[in-house]
């Protein structure tokens, strides 16, 4: 009988303290009355549809290049960071910018805004380019040739960063120059811009497009 009884005891006092603790808890998380709660109900909600909400840019950017460069001074050595971005829309336009800064971010920052100064449109024809060509910057060389679809893009370095986010699926590039990213994104840049459709060169003849290729 005694047993018993203390088991009695020892339940009623556990259930006790269980509720004591469940009153705790909601106690804590009900603001006081008076004041304002410090993360009121849909205060998170609306940023988070502000967020969902905006517009995305339909520009890209890609950073191929982070350097640390030095420029001799009359007081000694000047460090600063040179950045090499490729910024496109992936639907014909396409630029690369370069720029200088003592920090990192911000000579991508400037470089992004260079890029978009400098954009050219290219030419696409059925997800590739209309004709082979070869683009020269400086010592650099690219020779680019049309592909058939499925090929992808066939091209590495900064020269597929360019004919990526100019929207180009289907190509074939080979580096025939200097391996220096610079010199190639120039090159490919400089090839794209050469780029002629068949109704520019139709035009240009006096003939009609079918004339043209008959």
């Amino acid at each position: 009988m005694e047993e018993k009884e203390i088991q009695e005891v020892e339940t009623v006092e556990t259930a006790e303290t269980a509720e004591v603790v469940e009153t705790e808890t909601i106690v804590e998380e009900k603001p006081a009355k008076g004041r304002k709660a410090s993360n009121p109900k849909g205060k998170g909600k609306r940023k988070i549809e502000t967020v969902e909400n905006a517009p995305q840019s339909e520009w890209k950017e890609r950073v191929v290049q982070i350097r640390r460069v030095t420029k001799v001074v009359k007081g000694g050595k000047k460090l600063s960071f040179r950045a090499i971005v490729i910024v496109g829309n992936g639907k014909g336009q396409v630029g690369v910018g370069c720029a200088k800064a003592s920090e990192v971010i911000i000579a991508i920052q400037k470089a992004i805004a260079e890029g978009r100064k400098n954009l050219i449109s290219v030419p696409i024809f059925k997800t590739t380019i209309p004709h082979p060509i070869v683009g020269r910057s400086g010592a650099g060389s690219v020779m680019l040739r049309p592909a058939s679809q499925g090929t992808g893009v066939i091209a590495g370095g900064a020269v597929r960063a360019v004919l990526e986010l100019a929207g180009i699926e289907n190509i074939l590039s080979k580096s025939l120059g200097s391996k220096s990213p610079l010199n190639a994104a120039n090159a490919t840049l400089e090839a794209l811009k050469e780029l002629r459709t068949f109704n520019d060169v139709a035009k240009k003849r006096g003939l009609s497009l079918k004339e043209m290729l008959n």
